[in-house]
């Protein structure tokens, strides 16, 4: 059969129309129907034929094939103008797909039996000339019908209970806020979940309106998930859903439409435009300042992204505090910077420049003067002094405050998005579509009695205990590439050493004229560890998909709380392994001259790193800014930039009205079922950064306050413009993060503790202040030469003494017969020479004392706070037994007058022309009401 299209099939309609006009009379429409639909019938060669036309098989009214090829196509509306397009599914019409075309045939025609209205556009009227869109319509049958069986909320009656009272000061706020139609799009309601066999009990003012679009697309995702695409006479229960046929290509994408352009409004006034204003009012960057819409949101994209939004702006909101503490904490290490007198007597010529240290690593390092570590001990004073210990037992006190008032806000939410009688059951805990196809085996559920797939426990078991250890395999491979990286300081700093030339100043042992080689030794690596974390990421995100989908979980929820479990492991060892290292083990294994310890033994030549001569804390500070800031950067420009420049290499120069709604958003990304998944991983990391090593870097809030404006925004941008818009789904919280966020919150407490004790130099230095210092006054005069143990030069063995080549002109052994290295022992020629001092366990037993103080403190008071702050406020509570009080009056009296109304009709013998109609019955419901 010879197929018509493109620009001939146009022009002969054109002609066929002309001159049918003027020859066929009273039966015109039917014969000129009839026509077209032989002509379509030529085209489609093989598809089916209500692909191209009306459901009812015959074309509406006024809409001859002339006005379609006249009319505005960027419209969410089918050709009669009326239904409104619910879903779009888009594929390509393969040569050699016959296979593909058999099961679109099935699914399609599954589809309409299900009482979807389908309709087709060609691939001649595509941009591209290739792909051919299906536009899926839900009348009100199937709407009705699965909002029953979903148990969709739908209001009832408009809520008579008042908003809370005015905020004082409310004036000062102004600014901040967004118009009252954006912020509240829609009126409040009483809502009650959907009967269809009490429709006149809802507020139903029309049909095509009362489910929102999100609603809508919701519905028809819910089919589709789980419609056959297989003959009736065939029992393949594996072919079923839209899933499985995007994956094996036989359509190329499926998602709602977005209601307008997002730059300007729809021209169809029954068009909410959402999209607009949301583009308007929060998704560009200059309305930084402003709040955000959260009801729109959750109006256009359904509560589960709403609720992240919602989450992600209180977090931002909660920084600021910390933000501004950081700040404080900072400001007084740099005010202080004049009275720190452990650097000025590091920095003297006459007190560090006239102690000898002795070689950081074997052969190739010589001896040093301390003074040569003169900036390097001004760095660190500005993160290691007293009021880092106050902003550490702040933040353990924060970070209990964030997630209290959070569950409190959630609980908000909750009551005003309707979510407080939500039921896991009936959304959250809907059996996978996947797992109904792989689980071959059936069993009886004991609840509902039926026959449901189960995965039996051997099955189960083996799938576990391979995803365990595919786990396990690739922490100890992070392990093993952290551990090179440890080999690549050892060797690395030898090599910096090395190149190292003779100074006329006294300044030794400079790269450059600022950086140290302990300093460039941990720069380069920290570089080289987040290059391998982000690889490692790159791998195992797939990873982690294929082994979760491998373990097949019965439900979504399920489904989502497994690979959230198995990805935040992972990021967990991968960010955050480098810190440990640098707070907790580097420095602490080291030895002293003559008896160091090595990594592999003392012939691998790898000595154990010392901490560099200011601190190990400015080298925690400096891994976790470069990882932090790092990671911030890269997600920005993979969000951001990426998504212009492919808009730049995209761009259309097409007329409004030959590129349609739904070609638009098909060129748009593509948002995954994991989407909000990564959105909240990539926040929950940074949470880790600024809790668990917040001791060593009070500005890492604040760093995290600006990445968190521009991430609101870049995020509302994304969804806005870049993505296509998402199947509406719901949720009443951030699911398993808020569990792991409580894990984390406990944890920093600790590593703070450990970080203030162990890492940082403050500990030691208040021993000193009160305990050891010689004079009447406490000052800390004389802690450097205190902590700095004495060790004779002629005992070093061989295989530590530097090299000729490697000892600066300066160095006199004459003159010179002992060196110094940061520990507590006992120096040479004592009866205890080079074992610990009474000092050392004074100091690790204060370390001890401080943790277990600190730890105790700041615990007392976050359950003392968490005890304190509800988690529901009081007058949501109210709020919530009120309105479930009114429902159930409401629903009583609903019922009493549909009896009244029942029992009156069955005494009426003849029926009399003024018989109530169905909406006169309603109009008595409503007055009742």
């Amino acid at each position: 059969m010879r197929r018509i299209t493109g620009k001939a099939r146009d022009d002969i309609l054109i002609e066929m129309k002309s001159a049918m006009d003027s020859q066929i009379g009273e039966d015109g429409p039917a014969v000129l129907t009839a026509f077209r639909m032989k002509l379509l019938t030529e085209e489609c060669n093989g598809h089916s034929l209500n692909n191209f036309v009306e459901d009812g098989g015959t074309q509406l009214p006024g809409h001859t094939e002339t006005d379609r090829l006249q009319q505005n196509k960027d419209t969410v509306f089918f050709r009669d103008g009326v239904r409104r397009i619910d879903f779009i599914l888009s594929y390509l019409d393969d040569k050699d797909g016959e296979k593909k075309q058999e099961r679109r045939r099935e699914f399609e025609a599954n589809l309409k039996k299900a009482g979807l209205e389908l309709e087709t556009e060609y691939k001649s009227d595509s941009d591209d000339l290739k792909t051919y869109f299906l536009k899926i319509h839900a009348p009100w049958e199937v709407l009705a019908t699965y909002a029953d069986v979903l148990k969709i909320k739908v209001p009832f009656k408009e809520s008579d209970i008042p908003h809370g009272q005015d905020v004082p000061l409310e004036w000062l706020s102004r600014p901040f806020r967004l118009p009252g139609k954006v912020m509240r799009p829609q009126p409040d309601y009483f809502t009650s979940p959907f009967d269809k066999d009490k429709i006149d009990f809802f507020l139903i003012k029309n049909r095509d309106t009362f489910f929102p679009p999100s609603t809508r697309n919701r519905i028809v995702y819910y089919i589709l998930s789980r419609c056959p695409y297989h003959k009736e006479d065939r029992k393949e229960t594996d072919k079923k859903g839209i899933k499985r046929l995007l994956n094996n290509g036989t359509y190329t994408s499926a998602f709602p439409l977005h209601d307008c352009r997002y730059w300007e409004r729809n021209t169809n006034k029954q068009c909410e435009s959402e999209r607009y204003h949301l583009y308007k009012n929060w998704a560009r960057f200059l309305c930084f300042y402003k709040e955000q819409p959260l009801n729109l949101i959750r109006k256009y994209y359904g509560e589960k992204i709403g609720i992240y939004f919602a989450w992600l702006g209180f977090y931002t909101e909660m920084l600021f505090f910390a933000a501004v503490m950081g700040v404080i904490c900072f400001t007084y290490g740099v005010l202080s910077y004049d009275d720190n007198l452990t650097s000025k007597e590091i920095c003297d010529p006459s007190i560090g420049g006239s102690i000898v240290m002795c070689p950081l690593c074997d052969k190739k390092c010589s001896y040093w003067k301390l003074n040569s570590t003169c900036l390097s001990s001004w760095q660190s004073h500005l993160f290691d002094n007293e009021g880092t210990v106050f902003f550490a037992m702040f933040m353990g006190i924060w970070v209990t405050l964030f997630l209290e008032f959070w569950k409190r806000r959630q609980a908000q939410l909750e009551y005003e998005w309707d979510l407080v009688d939500f039921e896991e059951e009936q959304q959250q805990l809907q059996i996978r579509p996947e797992f109904e196809t792989k689980c071959t085996d059936q069993r009886l559920n004991r609840i509902t009695q039926e026959m449901e797939p189960y995965l039996p426990l051997p099955k189960k078991c083996g799938r576990f205990c391979l995803s365990g250890v595919t786990v396990l395999f690739w922490m100890l491979l992070i392990v093993a590439c952290i551990t090179g990286v440890i080999v690549y300081r050892l060797a690395v700093y030898a090599a910096f050493a090395s190149i190292m030339k003779d100074s006329p100043t006294k300044k030794i042992h400079l790269v450059g004229s600022l950086i140290t080689p302990q300093l460039a030794t941990s720069v380069t690596a920290s570089f080289i560890n987040f290059v391998i974390i982000m690889i490692l990421n790159f791998f195992y995100e797939r990873v982690a998909i294929w082994i979760t989908d491998m373990e097949i979980p019965k439900t979504h929820l399920e489904y989502e709380n497994k690979l959230t479990m198995k990805m935040f492991l992972f990021q967990f060892v991968n960010y955050y392994s480098s810190c440990f290292y640098v707070a907790f083990f580097k420095g602490k294994f080291v030895g002293y001259p003559g008896n160091y310890t090595y990594m592999f033994g003392k012939y691998s030549r790898l000595r154990n790193e010392e901490c560099d001569p200011g601190g190990c804390l400015i080298e925690l500070t400096t891994q976790l800014v470069i990882v932090m800031t790092g990671k911030q950067v890269c997600g920005n420009i993979q969000e951001a930039l990426l998504p212009l420049l492919r808009n730049w290499w995209c761009s259309r120069k097409a007329r409004k009205d030959q590129y349609s709604r739904w070609e638009q958003d098909h060129d748009l990304q593509n948002f995954s079922q994991l989407g909000l998944f990564y959105e909240y991983l990539e926040m929950v990391i940074q949470f880790g950064f600024i809790t668990l090593f917040v001791a060593s870097f009070p500005l890492a809030p604040l760093l995290a306050l600006c990445n968190n404006i521009l991430e609101v925004r870049v995020d509302s941008w994304k969804f806005t413009t870049q993505f296509r818009r998402p199947v509406a789904a719901k949720a009443h919280n951030i699911g398993a993060w808020q569990e792991i966020l409580n894990v984390v919150a406990i944890l920093s407490v600790v590593t703070n503790a450990f970080i203030m004790a162990f890492t940082s130099d403050m500990i030691p230095r208040l021993v000193y202040l009160y305990a050891y210092h010689p004079g009447s006054e406490a000052t800390m005069s004389g802690y450097i030469n205190n902590s700095l143990s004495v060790y004779d030069i002629s005992q070093i063995p061989l295989l530590s003494t530097p090299e000729e080549g490697a000892i600066p002109a300066w160095f006199n052994s004459s003159f010179i017969t002992t060196c110094r290295y940061r520990d507590y022992r006992y120096p040479p020629g004592h009866q205890r020479q080079y074992s610990h001092t009474m000092q050392f366990w004074h100091i690790l037993a204060a370390k001890l004392a401080f943790i277990i103080i600190m730890e105790h403190v700041v615990f007392v008071v976050k359950f003392f706070v968490a005890w304190l702050i509800p988690d529901v406020p009081s007058e949501v509570k109210a709020r919530i037994k009120r309105e479930r009080y009114l429902i159930q009056e409401y629903l009583h009296n609903y019922e009493v007058e549909k009896l009244k109304i029942q029992l009156s009709q069955s005494f009426i013998i003849e029926p009399k022309p003024e018989v109530c109609t169905a909406t006169d019955k309603h109009d008595v419901l409503s007055e009742c009401l």
